[in-house]
């Protein structure tokens, strides 16, 4: 039988999980402040027990732990990322999809940072999720608004795009980045998985790329659509897209490094 998730496994097993633990403190500093957001909006307090989704290297895990007093459990299919997670400690690992995965119901808090966009059947993954819960327990997680409210996401992609191979127009609600991005269709998906009390905040914060101009161009081709578009391209065209991306990106170079617009939903549910 096919494993329901199997192109995003394979994914983050190979390219993506490659790039992303090339440099895990650099992508979570990245989201620092989306972080901020989500945890003030999650609220996890002491004593709680926490599951946290597509956990990737463990950050928001051990924070998770620091803040509850509990050894907090991270799920991931990413074999590469787990590998770091374990290594920094702090929480407890789990590898496997959360689809799918048998959870027992002993959590208060089901809690993700961008880990739950990548299903191939959202209502049925977020059905199995909801058996992770205690009585009385709650869902709280970010994901990606539209790509035109994220220029962290759509800027250096538009300014690639004349080098990149052709591309069919994407499947809109396809596993991948702002495959939720659809605040109606979000909020259907959990109340037809079984999700009540379900809430949305549109959230405005920015993506922290670097330091410098130059350590933001790095990042565009380590996160973001744009890095999975330009993964396989000869040197020659990565080197001419980075010379189209600086010019995109100068506008957004602050004093504290270069800080592009980005848009979340937080959601709740129980």
């Amino acid at each position: 039988m096919t494993e329901p998730n199997a192109d995003m496994i394979e994914y983050w097993n190979g390219d993506g999980g490659k790039r992303w633990t090339a440099q895990p403190d650099r992508i979570d500093r990245a989201a620092a402040r989306i972080n901020e957001a989500l945890f003030a909006f999650a609220a996890p307090h002491a004593g709680e027990h926490v599951l946290d989704l597509g956990c990737g290297c463990g950050s928001t895990t051990i924070e998770l732990a620091r803040r509850t007093g509990v050894a907090a459990v991270g799920v991931d299919v990413s074999a590469p990322m787990l590998e770091i997670a374990r290594a920094r400690g702090g929480a407890t690992y789990v590898a496997g999809d959360a689809s799918v995965h048998a959870f027992a119901a002993e959590f208060e808090l089901v809690f993700s940072r961008f880990g739950v966009m990548f299903f191939a059947d959202p209502v049925a993954a977020f059905a199995n999720i909801r058996r992770a819960l205690a009585p009385g327990g709650r869902l709280a997680f970010a994901c990606w608004r539209a790509m035109e409210h994220n220029a962290w996401a759509g800027v250096p992609l538009a300014a690639a795009r004349p080098l990149l191979p052709p591309q069919s127009a994407p499947e809109p609600h396809a596993p991948g980045p702002f495959a939720l991005a659809d605040g109606e269709r979000l909020r259907g998906i959990l109340e037809r998985a079984g999700w009540h009390d379900v809430t949305l905040t549109a959230h405005a914060s920015t993506m922290w790329l670097g330091e410098s101009l130059d350590e933001a161009l790095d990042d565009c081709f380590e996160i973001g659509p744009l890095a999975r578009l330009a993964a396989q391209l000869p040197e020659d065209t990565r080197a001419r897209i980075r010379e189209r991306l600086a010019p995109a990106l100068a506008p957004f170079v602050t004093a504290g490094g270069v800080a592009v617009p980005a848009a979340v939903w937080l959601v709740g549910a129980k």
